[in-house]
């Protein structure tokens, strides 16, 4: 149950391409948004979109895949955990942000994936597990 403390799951749209960075020893960080959006009927019945944008970081061998494969406005499937934390600004201000540190990710229904099922008369949706 441990694992169900700090959970997270979420199916979006990348909002912009990952920002990579590569460290002295080799280790990647990929830094990106996702939008989640919502849909429901407001207080006078009509259909409203909500839109959500999340701060994912992701790590290691998988931010070498997110920069490979990950592109603004792909779909992507993602697990991972809410992490907080704060930095003080040059302003000496002090700014906090909650970002979600991703474990595992899907490539779901990318354009290069949805022209490729067009093509080969796949299903709608093509995924790829990484």
């Amino acid at each position: 149950m441990n694992t169900l403390r700090n959970s997270v799951r979420l199916y979006g749209n990348v909002g912009q391409d990952p920002e990579i960075k590569t460290f002295e020893n080799g280790n990647k960080l990929a830094k990106f948004s996702l939008a989640t959006t919502e849909k429901f009927k407001d207080n006078k019945g009509e259909m409203t979109e909500e839109t959500t944008w999340h701060n994912l970081v992701v790590w290691g061998k998988q931010a070498d895949t997110i920069e490979k494969y990950v592109k603004k406005g792909e779909k992507l499937i993602i697990e991972g955990r809410i992490t907080n934390r704060s930095y003080d600004a040059k302003d000496d201000s002090k700014k906090y942000i909650t970002e979600i540190i991703v474990n595992k990710f899907l490539l779901a229904g990318s354009p290069k994936a949805k022209q490729t099922s067009e093509n080969n008369k796949v299903g709608e949706e093509e995924i790829l597990p990484f």
